[in-house]
């Protein structure tokens, strides 16, 4: 048996079923998000908290493309971003920076989906953010906060400042960086980030025609965060997950090994 085919069984083996579950939804987000055009090479990162007492979180090994990666691969961290668990793999600790901030701060942030998408820097560089163009747009703005840039996410002092923007919404745009959404599972921050892609791509197509463009009023926006109190997230994403990892299984089911 190879070395990898003997650590993709051990960690099978080592793992409790809530784990590996957790295991494979995070590596699925991972395959979806390369699927979408999504990934920016082995940069940007999903993490995930395993379920238990332990404040330990599940990341992906630096240097492996997102579509590459495995339910077994995923690296098992601490809050300081130090590995628990026996790997070959190595994470980039300054990668955790920003995900190590929000699970700290929010014990609801069981997933946090950090991307660097095209038309979302495009939109976290423009002064206004997202605008309420679109219906869209709606959603995320319902719950959206905003972080200003402060140079590279390696400085621990950035931390409580990005907090306290975050509050208590589920989205944020990282102005001239790109898109965080968080979640109770993958599929919630998925979704989520999925929405908020779609709006600043709309976004940008709208302003590139030039045309004087039309907001949807502010009381049809109050109207939708109301709504959204009574229709979670939750229940949309356990429709549309199901479907997402049927999609991932037709072409390649190796993510959940």
């Amino acid at each position: 048996m190879s070395s990898t085919a003997q650590e993709k069984s051990s960690v099978r083996d080592q793992v409790s079923d809530q784990e590996w579950q957790t295991r494979v939804d995070l590596a699925a987000a991972y395959r979806l998000v390369a699927h979408y055009g999504w990934d920016d090479l082995i940069f940007t990162h999903i993490s995930a908290r395993v379920p238990g007492p332990d404040h330990h979180f599940l990341i992906n090994p630096y240097g492996m493309m997102f579509e590459e990666i495995k339910a077994s691969s995923l690296v098992k961290v601490d809050l300081k971003g130090t590995i628990v668990s026996e790997t070959s793999f190595i994470i980039n600790p300054a990668g955790f920076t920003i995900h190590s901030a929000v699970h700290a701060a929010r014990e609801d942030a069981l997933c946090v989906m950090h991307l660097h998408t095209d038309y979302g820097i495009a939109v976290s560089a423009q002064k206004d953010g997202l605008l309420p163009i679109s219906q869209q747009a709606l959603f995320p703005l319902a719950s959206l906060a905003y972080h200003d840039y402060e140079g590279l996410a390696l400085n621990d002092a950035e931390k409580p400042r990005l907090v306290a923007d975050l509050g208590t919404k589920n989205s944020l745009i990282l102005r001239n960086h790109g898109l965080l959404t968080i979640g109770k599972s993958a599929a919630e921050a998925f979704l989520l980030m999925y929405i908020l892609e779609r709006a600043c791509r709309i976004q940008i197509l709208a302003q590139s025609g030039r045309a004087e463009l039309v907001r949807v009023p502010d009381q049809i926006l109050k109207g939708v965060a109301a709504q959204l109190s009574a229709v979670t997230v939750g229940q949309g994403a356990a429709l549309t997950w199901p479907g997402l990892l049927r999609k991932l299984d037709r072409s390649d089911p190796s993510y959940r090994e």
